[in-house]
């Protein structure tokens, strides 16, 4: 459908990457929702979760409840700053380096022990890692299979077309759009702020669901059943599914 995205074979991938066009976007239910998939079908199959910087509560704090990772907090997230800010405001207001050595050596050890780790990103990808580097410049350079999450809200067909745009020129490897009630939308609502066919047109990428505005963020049952109605075959790779 487009001339970026890369060809590589579903059942090969090691990893995916989730990204926003902002903060906010979704992209903790994203990750929360996969996982809650991954761990009710694939039992047989080890999921790391990764969420490479974090600054202030959430994330982190938030997978550690919802899931029983047979990994440190360490590995889930190997560098924390208490200011909720952006990392290199962080880094400089705390007086701590930011280890991108840390941060990549960790991400490669739970590729290897994993059959899958899945990559929450911070902010969108245009949003600071370093003074130098940006989420994109991450995705490119550790070669990461990416999936973009959009916030359904007025505005959110510009900020879906900019951030495709970044993506293209900083060559990531995007596989597809998952659209996100940030809040309770109507049909209607969705068809007018994110219509399918409009940002598949001006992107030239697929949108491989919606994701509905869910109460209850701990419930893992309903967080599953979202991430089903998803196009899962886009970005996760394929293994047999287990059910008891």
């Amino acid at each position: 459908m487009n001339n970026y995205q890369s060809n590589l074979p579903i059942n090969t991938l090691k990893e995916l990457l989730i990204t926003g066009t902002d903060t906010d976007a979704g992209k903790t239910i994203l990750t929360i929702a996969l996982a809650a998939y991954w761990q009710t079908y694939y039992k047989n199959q080890k999921l790391a979760l990764f969420k490479p910087i974090q600054t202030g509560i959430g994330d982190r704090e938030l997978y550690t409840q919802l899931f029983s990772l047979e990994q440190s907090l360490d590995e889930i997230n190997p560098l924390w700053y208490k200011t909720p800010v952006a990392p290199p405001v962080a880094s400089e207001k705390e007086g701590r380096l930011i280890q991108l050595d840390k941060i990549w050596s960790t991400f490669t050890t739970l590729r290897e022990q994993k059959d899958f780790v899945l990559v929450e990103g911070l902010g969108g990808l245009g949003s600071p890692v370093t003074k130098e580097l940006t989420v994109a410049d991450i995705a490119r350079d550790w070669d990461l299979p990416t999936i973009l999450v959009v916030p359904i809200k007025l505005g959110a067909i510009a900020q879906t077309v900019a951030n495709v745009a970044l993506a293209r020129q900083m060559k990531v490897n995007l596989r597809g759009i998952i659209l996100n009630c940030i809040k309770p939308c109507s049909e209607q609502e969705i068809a007018d702020w994110t219509p399918v066919d409009l940002i598949e047109s001006l992107t030239q990428m697929q949108v491989c669901g919606i994701i509905p505005h869910l109460k209850d963020i701990t419930d893992l049952d309903k967080l599953a059943k979202a991430a089903s109605n998803l196009d899962l075959e886009k970005f996760l790779p394929v293994v047999s599914k287990v059910k008891s």
